[in-house]
């Protein structure tokens, strides 16, 4: 897409599940965004799998932004985020993974990432209501810009995987970032109180004790995607 984009880009932003349909734009839009290449089934599961939220921005029918997750039982969370909730929550308690977040180069810094974001929340709002505890997400530890971006919406850094990602034959640092909602919280430390103190200190401040900036709109940036063990994931593109 080349045509320049107006600031008012927003208000025409319509919101669709993916569909079987799409599977051809967002191979190409994976192409564009992600530097492997995913086999056909993952693209027939996040547009027809009921399992997936699977959520595009579309501007005058073109789609220029999705959101993927996934709702499921913290029993189904794998081995390095295995702590994200303290032991205390029941077994069916869910937590929603973000697989992927990315938006068209031309319609970065127009809000279509928080747009789609804020969905999400709505989502689970509405379907999972109390029963979901945490949303959360891998990120490369030298993504800054996605790291700013999820920080400046309150997700907090919960782990640092090293060697997590393997980019090209080359291994990666990660991150797991967590926002806890309906009540959800890590395991409990003895500095965790102390954590909490500091951290409405500096919310007060309209500062982040994580990012040390102040909350801002965030551009969108090109993904980073690797396979991890076997399995594919996809960090977010922001």
């Amino acid at each position: 897409m080349t045509e320049e984009v107006p600031p008012t880009a927003l208000s025409e932003i319509y919101l669709r599940l993916l569909c079987h349909d799409d599977i051809d734009t967002v191979k190409q839009l994976c192409g564009d965004w992600f530097p492997i290449e995913y086999p056909d089934s993952w693209y027939r599961d996040i547009t027809s799998n009921k399992k997936f939220f699977s959520l595009a921005a579309t501007y005058r029918s073109t789609i220029v932004g999705m959101i993927v997750a996934e709702i499921k039982s913290r029993t189904k969370v794998h081995k390095e985020d295995g702590d994200i909730l303290a032991s205390g929550f029941p077994v069916d308690t869910q937590v929603a993974y973000i697989l992927s977040l990315g938006v068209v180069k031309e319609f970065r810094k127009h809000g279509i990432g928080s747009l789609l974001l804020e969905s999400l929340k709505e989502h689970i709002s509405t379907t999972s209501q109390d029963h979901c505890k945490a949303i959360y997400l891998h990120v490369l530890t030298t993504n800054n810009t996605a790291i700013n971006f999820y920080e400046n919406r309150d997700f907090k850094q919960h782990h640092y995987l090293p060697y997590y990602y393997s980019i090209r034959g080359v291994l990666k640092d990660g991150f797991t970032y967590v926002l806890y909602i309906n009540g959800g919280h890590p395991p409990w430390t003895i500095l965790y109180p102390l954590l909490a103190v500091w951290e409405g200190f500096a919310n007060a401040k309209g500062r982040s004790i994580w990012s040390g900036a102040s909350p801002d709109e965030c551009p969108v940036q090109q993904v980073q995607c690797c396979v991890y063990k076997g399995r594919a994931v996809i960090e977010t593109p922001l």
